[in-house]
């Protein structure tokens, strides 16, 4: 092996499961390997003094001005497989797109997720904020890391009507597309029990789900098809999450604007597979590094502040971060 290989080697190991304290532009530029993923919750530019740091820029320009070199070196540091997740609040989310949108390109734009919070922000002038934002984006939009993710059925749920046969329990979904003029489908508009419309699938497979007993008609002799329960993984996520709780008592850790592990380990479960590196370049209290561990991935940590790598060490200090950091 070269020199070359093994000096890279080394610094693999050494940023590997690693909280490094520095600033996190010279830090990237240093770096020669690649991430699976990133996350960054940067400041926002509230204007406020929140203790472990200040969040406040001259203005909205030079907050931009601030993070987009870190976006370029993020975009830089992904393999071809990698996610970006930004969070930040809907004030700053728009000019954030905008940058992200010039450097990933629009068609690697994957989602805006709607985080639900608990605002402590009272205003009697204008709706209160109630939610974070978290933009979305692949390095390479047909090779990113997804991995959907489902909601179990709720059985218990009165709003959501569950049918059932002698196969089980069931909902039910449209056979027709009822704007058909909107996008037309000639190869999907035909005849069935009477009635033509623009259908979801085809003449044959329709003819298949009705001698296989999974279509249900209603008195006018329309079809839906039936969705068993037992084949399906659950409801699959959307973009809005309210399911998500602010800080439980038993995580919360001395650090401004921690955010909940649920979080981190939900978004390593959609973007990120077993054993990828991941980065966080604002790490503060270290949840990325922590739901890293719990989901048997690798991190690097980066922060300005030493007070985010010592809240990290003394969170990961029982044995069973130990056991996963070996």
């Amino acid at each position: 092996k070269t020199l070359d290989t093994y000096t890279i080697l080394f610094v693999y190991l050494d940023m590997k499961n690693k909280y490094i304290v520095g600033d996190n532009l010279d830090i990237l530029k240093s770096i020669d390997f690649e991430y699976d993923f990133c996350y960054i919750d940067p400041p926002y530019n509230t204007g406020r003094d929140l203790g472990d740091f200040g969040d406040k820029f001259e203005s909205m320009s030079s907050f931009i001005d601030f993070l987009k070199p870190r976006f370029e070196a993020i975009h830089s540091k992904l393999n071809n497989n990698g996610n970006l997740i930004v969070h930040i609040d809907p004030i700053a989310s728009h000019y954030i797109k905008v940058c992200l949108d010039e450097i990933f390109g629009i068609k690697n734009y994957k989602n805006e997720i709607i985080l639900t919070t608990s605002s402590l922000m009272k205003s009697t002038k204008k709706l209160m904020r109630s939610h974070d934002v978290l933009l979305v984006y692949s390095k390479n939009s047909t090779k990113a890391t997804y991995n959907q993710q489902y909601t179990p059925h709720d059985l218990s749920d009165n709003n959501i009507k569950y049918l059932e046969d002698s196969i089980g329990k069931y909902t039910t979904s449209p056979a027709h597309y009822s704007p058909s003029n909107v996008i037309v489908r000639p190869n999907l508009r035909y005849e069935w029990n009477g009635h033509t419309h623009q259908w979801w699938v085809s003449k044959e497979k329709m003819q298949k789900l009705h001698d296989d007993g999974r279509l249900r008609y209603n008195k006018e002799g329309i079809p839906r098809i039936k969705r068993y329960l037992h084949e399906t993984k659950g409801i699959p996520f959307k973009d809005v999450w309210t399911d998500i709780s602010s800080l439980q008592p038993k995580e919360k850790l001395d650090y401004a604007t921690q955010k909940p592990i649920k979080l981190l380990e939900r978004l390593l479960d959609l973007y990120t597979n077993k054993n990828d590196l991941c980065l966080d370049i604002f790490a503060g209290s270290g949840t990325l590094g922590r739901a890293c561990l719990e989901k048997n991935r690798n991190f690097t940590l980066i922060d300005i502040n030493p007070k985010g790598e010592e809240t990290f060490n003394g969170s990961i200090s029982n044995t069973i971060y130990k056991i996963n950091l070996n």
